[in-house]
């Protein structure tokens, strides 16, 4: 009986298994795009909308380098309340750097001083400075550095990274330390509404307390001084890294005429001799590209309806009009056809008055061109009250029809049955007795 059991949880547990597995998820939307890119691993978004407008293999797993850093801002920042907060520049962090060849952004001048956090901040995103990190990740963690790390990694989680994991704060190569591009999205958008970020990472030159000459930014995008080519003017930061195994990496956004992008490029070419930044080249192209070609639609407004849903327990209503919670603002090509967009319900089963205006009856999923890409939500256009004598009849009959009504009667007739079989067993084997007696 027990290997009966133990049979029957297993197939069950299979099926189970399979149909998870078996749910279709959206994918993400694809718009033609004629940029030839040199980064391995790509995904740029509209900071407005989310949407997804160009993907390049984003979700295989890549070395980040120094975009590490900003998952280390993230987890400072959140932890030092004040950030005029003045932190230790400890000797034994910088020889310990110095020891192992990591290049510093100049907080040797400061050792056995105490800097402001947002100083500290400046030197860790500008020159992207290790020491910054390691001072900052002692500080947290409480003179304990793996701390940091957890805590890093319990960021990531809880931001919705799936295939992220860090080992140090500051970015060196470590086959444990890994993101993608679609992660390093979610980070970076993440970090752009944390305390100082979006100003830091726009900066080209900041001077610390102290110091005669600046520290200077790495992300030529967003130096016209020192950008060269690279300069980009619709640039507005973030970070850059490279390193021999995670090539070059960017994260970079950029605003025009009220678009604003971000662009993540991992594990571009690392040309030691010729020093080309690939990828700052394909995310200037991509931000061209999208500037224009997209623009901003309304497919639906939280007027439009979208469809007819039944309606039980009513007397004068069969069914309502549900529309859209709010209007549907997305980026589209600018020659997309109104036939390109499609949005279907994700139910489209009764349901039980009463209902009331503004009540979130389903979802639905918006397609362009058969490809889903933006989830809404749909909410009844208008009350609907409820009869009572169908709502207790429909009571009634859904109790009556529901699994675990059935369930329960058939509980009951299997006991019945039991009862009825032992009774009659017991009753045999007293007569037995009686007559032997």
């Amino acid at each position: 009986m027990k290997k009966k059991i133990r049979l029957i949880s297993l197939i069950l547990t299979v099926i189970i298994a399979l149909s998870v597995t078996a749910i279709p998820s959206a994918s993400a939307i694809s718009f033609k795009c004629d940029v030839t890119t040199h980064s391995d691993s790509i995904l740029m978004v509209n900071l407005d909308t989310g949407i997804e407008v160009y993907a390049k293999d984003a979700d295989t797993r890549r070395y980040p380098a120094a975009l590490t850093k900003i998952m280390t801002y993230i987890v400072a920042v959140e932890n030092i309340k004040d950030l005029d907060t003045r932190i230790p520049i400890k000797e034994n962090i910088l020889k310990k750097l110095e020891m192992s060849g990591l290049y510093s952004s100049g907080l040797d001048w400061h050792t056995g001083e105490k800097l402001t956090v947002t100083d500290v901040l400046y030197a860790l995103m500008l020159p992207r400075g290790n020491d910054a990190a390691m001072m900052l990740a002692d500080y947290v963690g409480g003179g304990d550095i793996p701390t940091f790390v957890e805590m890093m990694n319990e960021k990531a989680e809880e931001i919705g990274c799936e295939n992220t994991h860090f080992t140090n704060p500051t970015g060196v190569d470590d086959e444990d330390q890994y993101t993608t591009a679609r992660d390093m999205v979610k980070i970076c958008r993440y970090a752009l509404g944390t305390p100082l970020f979006s100003k830091v990472v726009a900066t080209p030159t900041y001077t610390m307390e102290g110091d005669d000459y600046p520290l200077v930014t790495t992300n030529y995008m967003i130096d016209a001084a020192r950008g060269g080519d690279y300069y980009y003017t619709y640039a507005t930061g973030i970070q850059n890294g490279e390193t021999d195994e995670a090539g070059m990496c960017l994260a970079a956004s950029a605003l025009c005429d009220g678009y604003a992008y971000l662009c993540v490029c991992l594990h571009a070419p690392y040309d030691t001799e010729e020093y080309n930044e690939y990828c700052m080249e394909d995310a200037a192209e991509l931000f061209r590209w999208a500037f224009l070609n997209l623009e901003f639609v309304s497919p639906a407004t939280k007027d439009t309806p979208i469809c007819e849903q039944p309606v039980n327990n009513a007397w004068d209503t069969e069914s309502i009009l549900l529309v859209p919670q709010s209007d549907l603002n997305i980026v589209l090509p600018a020659d997309y056809k109104e036939s390109d967009v499609t949005i279907v319900p994700d139910n489209t089963d009764p349901i039980n008055a009463p209902v009331s205006k503004g009540d979130v009856i389903t979802t639905a999923t918006v397609y362009y061109k058969g490809e889903a890409f933006e989830t809404i939500n749909l909410i009844a256009n208008e009350d609907v009250n409820a009869s009572p004598i169908l709502f207790f009849t429909h009571g009634v009959d859904r109790v009556l029809t529901s699994p675990w009504f059935l369930m329960s009667v058939g509980i009951v007739v299997v006991l019945f049955v039991v009862f009825v079989s032992v009774s009659s067993s017991y009753n045999k084997k007293k007569r037995r007795n009686q007559k032997s007696e």
